[in-house]
């Protein structure tokens, strides 16, 4: 079994505080930053692009899991390798030639990263997952922070795992969305070993423990 590892999402930073809140989260356990771009087309929000994410790198030696919520995202993926990007995670929806813009980011020698929202099946990343590093199911609508975590993703997590064993594949398998201590097991006993999560751990007083809290309780250890 991979190891679970956390994946704190950097939009629900204060960004005055951010290096101090994201330094708490890297010390409750946090190995990954969680970097969601969104463009108001795409998506129906307005996040904030590569200047932020090459400032967040100069701060933190975690890996930055760039998700780009953006329309035709193949136009950027330069951008966010000069950024410092260390992997670079595509919506199957947004991309007009979805092969060409992974393996854009594969030459670039940056980690690949492809995702789906709730409506779309897993059938749809099936002809790509040989080149990626990191399936990300999406366990609410993209756009908005703050959501309620949609359980009936899970299956998609169980069908990723299962076809991985089956093809010889090691992706990690990634779950973004409302996820929190009550439903962190559910997760990896689906299959997921990635966990992004916004506010129930950099929207927190005591971030470190959060991340703690959440990280224990993904491993099934009693809180």
């Amino acid at each position: 079994m991979k190891k679970i590892k956390l994946s704190p999402s950097a939009l629900s930073c204060d960004f005055a505080n951010a290096g101090v809140q994201i330094q708490a989260a890297k010390e409750g356990g946090a190995e990954y930053l969680h970097l969601d771009v969104m463009d108001g087309i795409f998506v129906p929000n307005i996040s904030f692009g590569q200047p932020v994410v090459k400032s967040i790198g100069k701060s933190t030696d975690l890996v930055l899991d760039v998700h780009l919520m953006i329309t035709e995202p193949i136009r950027y993926i330069d951008d966010f390798v000069k950024a410092g990007a260390d992997i670079i995670t595509v919506h199957v929806e947004a991309c007009e030639d979805v092969r060409a813009t992974l393996e854009k980011i594969k030459a670039s020698g940056k980690g690949v990263g492809i995702s789906i929202k709730p409506k779309t099946p897993v059938s749809e990343i099936i002809p790509y997952l040989e080149l990626c590093d990191l399936v990300l199911v999406m366990t609410v609508e993209p756009g908005f922070g703050g959501q309620k975590f949609m359980a009936d993703m899970m299956p998609k997590c169980v069908e990723l795992r299962d076809y991985a064993q089956a093809h010889g594949l090691s992706y990690e398998i990634s779950v973004d969305g409302g996820v929190s201590v009550e439903n962190a097991r559910l997760c990896v006993e689906s299959g997921a070993n990635l966990l992004v999560a916004g506010s129930s751990v950099l929207g927190k007083e005591n971030i470190k423990q959060a991340a703690i809290d959440l990280l224990n309780a993904a491993n099934g250890v009693e809180l």
